[in-house]
């Protein structure tokens, strides 16, 4: 039996199977689902109130990206994090975000720029409730810190650039997420974010790509460490 997850609303004219890979995909990157257990099409089914084949369909894309796996004669099963599909991950982001960070700081408007406060602002007050709201502000501290990097490809004008990096990112977002709940320091985070927009406020593109450079590079510095707090959650795999 799949364990609750949270399903989020969903968006007007958005198709069914588009709005059950957004829930599972969610509910697996937060770790509502964890690696190892089984999905069941025909509970999940039952819990949308649909028919089987837009699950079905969620499935294969859950697949594509690394999320879940086909296991012949059993069933679907959420995979274990791959240290090397984060690695490819983390590299094919920061390729795309350091050239989103420059564009930003080239085309960024005062309404963008102000969104980009706003947002800084909102992760600064959750950072300030710890430790008292610890587990409820850092879950909400990854959607900010999502919100933020979609925001900056919005003013770089470049919103496919974020629709392929969000299935790209799969496995990097999990990481991501234990590292926001487990041990990454607000603080450090939100710095990264101000030297971000601060070089995007003052239209210097050559610094913000390296403000992103550096944010983005901190990640595989925490993974030895995530991996070995949570080995059950990760995949035997030799390094590369």
């Amino acid at each position: 039996m799949v364990k609750p997850f949270d399903i989020p609303d969903r968006q007007p004219h958005e198709p069914i199977a588009a709005h059950v890979l957004r829930a599972l995909r969610l509910a697996i990157i937060t770790h509502q689902v964890e690696a190892g257990e089984m999905l069941s099409e025909q509970e999940i089914a039952r819990r949308f109130a649909i028919s089987r084949q837009p699950v079905r369909e969620a499935f294969i894309k859950l697949s594509e990206a690394g999320l879940v796996r086909v296991l012949p004669q059993r069933g679907t099963q959420v995979a274990r994090i791959s240290m090397n599909a984060v690695a490819d991950a983390r590299f094919i982001r920061q390729a795309v975000e350091i050239a989103i960070a420059g564009e930003a700081a080239v085309k960024a408007t005062p309404a963008g720029k102000r969104r980009l406060a706003e947002l800084l602002a909102e992760q600064e007050a959750l950072a300030a409730r710890e430790p008292q709201a610890r587990e409820e502000s850092r879950a909400r501290f990854y959607f900010l810190d999502e919100a933020f990097h979609a925001e900056l490809a919005a003013i770089a004008e470049c919103p496919m650039a974020w629709r392929m990096l969000e299935t790209v990112k799969a496995q990097m977002d999990r990481v991501r997420f234990l590292a926001i709940e487990a041990m990454s320091p607000l603080p450090v985070i939100i710095a990264q974010h101000r030297a971000i927009v601060a070089a995007v406020e003052a239209g210097a593109p050559e610094a913000a790509s390296a403000a992103m450079r550096a944010h983005l590079s901190s990640i595989m510095s925490e993974l030895p460490e995530l991996r070995r707090r949570f080995g059950e959650l990760f995949e035997d795999e030799p390094a590369r």
